[in-house]
C-alpha cells in the first residue's frame, strides 16, 4: 500500500522546507535508509532519508521549490499502484501540464482577434513607466487635442509620475484620434493613453492594452525610410549652424543623464529636431574626427557604459533570516548599552595561554568564555520573553554568529560556562567551517540563550545587532584598537575594545544590562578573575 511522505519539521522554528535536490526520480526503487532528497530549512541543508521501501510514485515538491511543513513531499508504494486518491488527481504532473497548455492555447487564440481589431496604420500609445517605482500616471496637461495633427517628437502631454512632471513625446505621425485619459485624470501604467492614426479612422472598438505592444513597432518600410541619411542631411546641417540645437525636453534630459553631446547627435524629427529615440540609439562616431579635422576643437563627448541590473533569487535561509530579524526588530523593544574595555591584560593572558603546547585561542574565545561566566552571575540576561511569562534558562548556551554566502547562521555552544578555552576554540572553528559548507545539523543551531556577533576581524570598531530571538540580548564585539589612553594620570598607549549590548526591554532592564556589562568588563580587563 502506498505511503504518503510529508515535508518534515527539521528544526523547532521551521515552517516550510525547500527541496534543494532530489536524489530519486519518479519510478526509481527506494530502500529504507536511501537519501530521498536534500531539504533546506531555515537553518541548514539536511539529507532526508526514506523510512520505507518501494517505488517513488509521486513527487509533491519540485526541485528548488518550497512547501509547508506536513504538506505532501512524496508518495512511495508498489510499482503501477493507483495513487490518484492520495494526490487528489495530481499523480501525473506531466498530464496536468499538458492540460494547462491546452487551456492556454485557446486563450492565445482569443487574444489574436484583439490585435486584429486595430485598424491599419493606427498606433495605440500606453501610459509609460517614467520611473522605476511608478505604477500609475496622471495627465497634468494635454498639448494635443483630438483631431490635431501629431508629428514624431511633438509633445503629446505632460505626465505627472510619483516623482515629477515629465514631457511625453509622440513617436508616431498621424492624427490624435482618441485621448484615453482626461486631463487631470490618472491611469495605471500600460493602460491606453492615446490613439494615433489616419484622419477619420474609427477607433471606437479599440482599447485593448495588449495590442499596444504589437502595434508600437513601426512597419519595416517606415524604418528603412527613416534610415536614409540623405533625407536628414540638410536639416542636420541647418541645426548645427545655429547656436541653439533643436531638441525636445525629454531628449535633452536623457542626453544629460547619459553624458551625450547633443551637438554630435543627428536629429530624426521634424526639421532635424532631436527626439527621444535619437538619444536611445546614439553611438559615438569614432571616425568623425578623421573625416572632419575642423571639428577637432569641439569638446569631446563623454560616453558612459551603462550598468545592467541583475537578480538573485532568495534562498530559503535568506528568506527565513529576513523574517526572523524583522519579527525581532519590530516586536522586541531594543535598547543598547555600550562600554569600552582596556584589553592590555587580556592580550598578555592570551600570549601566555598560546605559549602552551598545542594551544591556540583567539580573543573571541576569551570573550565567549567571559560572557558565559558573566551570564551565570546575571541569570536575568539569560532569559526569554514568552508572552505572559519570562522563562529563565537553566543552561547557558551561547550562539556565535557566523557569516555564510546565504546570510547568517548561529551555531550554538551548549553549556558554554562549563567549557574550557581550548574546547570553545575547537568547537567554534569546527562549527564555523561546517556552517560555510552547509554541514551543520539542525540541533546544533537550536537552544541558544544568548548570542555574540563579532565584526572586530573586519576592523569595525563599534556596531549594534538585532536580537536573535528567543534570546533577550546579543553582544556586539568590535576591533581591538591601539590608541592613547589615560592610565594613573598619564597618557600612555593602550589597547581598547568596544562592546555593545542590545537588550529586550521586556526582559532585561537597563540597570540589569549595565550590571552584566560591568561584570563582563571586569573579567576581560582582569582575566585572572575568571578563575575565582
Amino acid at each position: 500500500m502506498a505511503e504518503v511522505i510529508t515535508m518534515p519539521r527539521l528544526s523547532d522554528t521551521m515552517t516550510e522546507g525547500k527541496v534543494a535536490k532530489w536524489h530519486k526520480k519518479v519510478g526509481d526503487k527506494v530502500k529504507e535508509g536511501d537519501i530521498l532528497a536534500e531539504i533546506e530549512t531555515d537553518k541548514a541543508v539536511q539529507d532526508f532519508e526514506s523510512e520505507i521501501e518501494g517505488t517513488l510514485l509521486y513527487v509533491g515538491v519540485e526541485e528548488g521549490s518550497a512547501a509547508a511543513v506536513d504538506s505532501v513531499l512524496a508518495i512511495i508504494g508498489n510499482e503501477g499502484e493507483d495513487i490518484s486518491g492520495l494526490t487528489g488527481g495530481a499523480a501525473a504532473p506531466a498530464a496536468a501540464t499538458e492540460e494547462k497548455k491546452s487551456e492556454e492555447q485557446p486563450k492565445a487564440e482569443t487574444a489574436a482577434p484583439a490585435a486584429a481589431e486595430v485598424p491599419a496604420g493606427v498606433e495605440i500609445i500606453t501610459m509609460p513607466r517614467l520611473s522605476d517605482t511608478m505604477t500609475e500616471g496622471k495627465v497634468a496637461k494635454w498639448h494635443k487635442n483630438v483631431g490635431d495633427t501629431v508629428k514624431e517628437g511633438d509633445l503629446l502631454a505632460e505626465i505627472e509620475t510619483d516623482k515629477a512632471v515629465q514631457d511625453f513625446e509622440s513617436e508616431f505621425n498621424g492624427v490624435l484620434l482618441k485621448q484615453g485619459v482626461e486631463e487631470g485624470g490618472a491611469a495605471p501604467v500600460d493602460s491606453v493613453l492615446a490613439i494615433i492614426g489616419p484622419a477619420g479612422t474609427d477607433v471606437s472598438a479599440v482599447g485593448a492594452p495588449k495590442a499596444a505592444g504589437q502595434s508600437t513597432e513601426k512597419p519595416a518600410e517606415q524604418k528603412t525610410t527613416e534610415a536614409k541619411p540623405e533625407e536628414k542631411a540638410a536639416p542636420a546641417a541647418n541645426s548645427s549652424s545655429s547656436d541653439r540645437v533643436a531638441i525636445s525636453p525629454l531628449a535633452k534630459k536623457m542626453a544629460q543623464d547619459k553624458g551625450v553631446d547633443i551637438s554630435s547627435v543627428q536629429g530624426s524629427g521634424e526639421n532635424g529636431r532631436i527626439v527621444k529615440k535619437d538619444i536611445e540609439n546614439y553611438q559615438p562616431a569614432v571616425k568623425q574626427a578623421a573625416s572632419a579635422p575642423a571639428a577637432s576643437a569641439a569638446p569631446v563627448a563623454v560616453s558612459f557604459v551603462q550598468g545592467e541590473d541583475t537578480e538573485t533569487p532568495n534562498s530559503q535561509v535568506r528568506n527565513i533570516i529576513a523574517k526572523r530579524l524583522s519579527e525581532s526588530k519590530f516586536t522586541a523593544p531594543h535598547y543598547y548599552l555600550m562600554v569600552e574595555i582596556n584589553m592590555d591584560k587580556a592580550i598578555e593572558a592570551r600570549k601566555e595561554i598560546n605559549s602552551l603546547p598545542d594551544t591556540k585561542i583567539s580573543f573571541n574565545d576569551m570573550i565567549i568564555k567571559a560572557t558565559a561566566i558573566a551570564l551565570r552571575k546575571h541569570p536575568q540576561v539569560n532569559s526569554s520573553w514568552a508572552g505572559d511569562k519570562i522563562i529563565h534558562r537553566g543552561n547557558i548556551n551561547i550562539g556565535v554568529a557566523v557569516a555564510i554566502p546565504d546570510g547568517l547562521v548561529v551555531p550554538v555552544l551548549k553549556n558554554t560556562d562549563q567549557m574550557t578555552y581550548t574546547q570553545i576554540s575547537a568547537a567554534v572553528k569546527d562549527m564555523a567551517s561546517r556552517a560555510k559548507s552547509k554541514g551543520l545539523k539542525a540541533n546544533e543551531m537550536e537552544g541558544s540563550t544568548f548570542s555574540i556577533s563579532n565584526l572586530g576581524m573586519f576592523g569595525i570598531e563599534t556596531f549594534t545587532s538585532i536580537i536573535n530571538q528567543p534570546n533577550s540580548a546579543i553582544l556586539s564585539v568590535g576591533a581591538i584598537i591601539e590608541k592613547p589612553i589615560v592610565k594613573d594620570g598619564q597618557i600612555v598607549v593602550g589597547n581598547t575594545m568596544k562592546l555593545s549590548l542590545a537588550c529586550d526591554h521586556r526582559v532585561v532592564d537597563g540597570a540589569t544590562g549595565a550590571q552584566f556589562l560591568q561584570t563582563l568588563r571586569t573579567y576581560l580587563e582582569s582575566p585572572l578573575t575568571l578563575l575565582l
